[in-house]
């Protein structure tokens, strides 16, 4: 099975944060894992605006982290961003409704502390 990392769950999993749940960290370390490019892009603005620290620049931090656990980089398509367009409105974060296209076209659930995720269709492991 595959599943997509929702923003927080990639970083915690990455720095053995206890905010992980115990179901969350059994279905990272089970199955083939997927960040989206629109989670490399929530981390690069939120660095920028210092709402997010890294112990390393956010280009070598995340290249690093991809490559040690393991995880496939997931391309941002036409179709996803179009999906968007018709989710409903119960989720106003840009970063989270493209996430929720993407878990919907690809037909994977989602590990994510977010219950919102749920309203769409979702599958959510947390």
């Amino acid at each position: 099975m595959a599943v997509l990392l929702d923003t927080h769950a990639f970083l915690w999993w990455c720095e053995d944060s206890p905010e992980l749940s115990a179901k969350a960290r059994v279905a990272i370390a089970e199955n083939d894992c997927f960040v989206s490019f629109a989670s490399f892009w929530e981390i690069a603005i939120k660095v920028s605006l210092d709402k997010l620290r890294l112990p390393a620049r956010p280009d070598k931090y995340v290249t690093e982290q991809m490559s040690l656990n393991g995880f496939d980089q997931l391309e941002i398509g036409f179709r996803q961003v179009m999906r968007t367009a018709a989710l409903p409105w119960h989720h106003r974060d840009p970063f989270d409704r493209l996430l929720i296209a993407q878990a919907l076209e690809q037909q994977i659930a989602m590990v994510s502390r977010d219950p919102l995720i749920e309203a769409y269709g979702v599958a959510r492991i947390w």
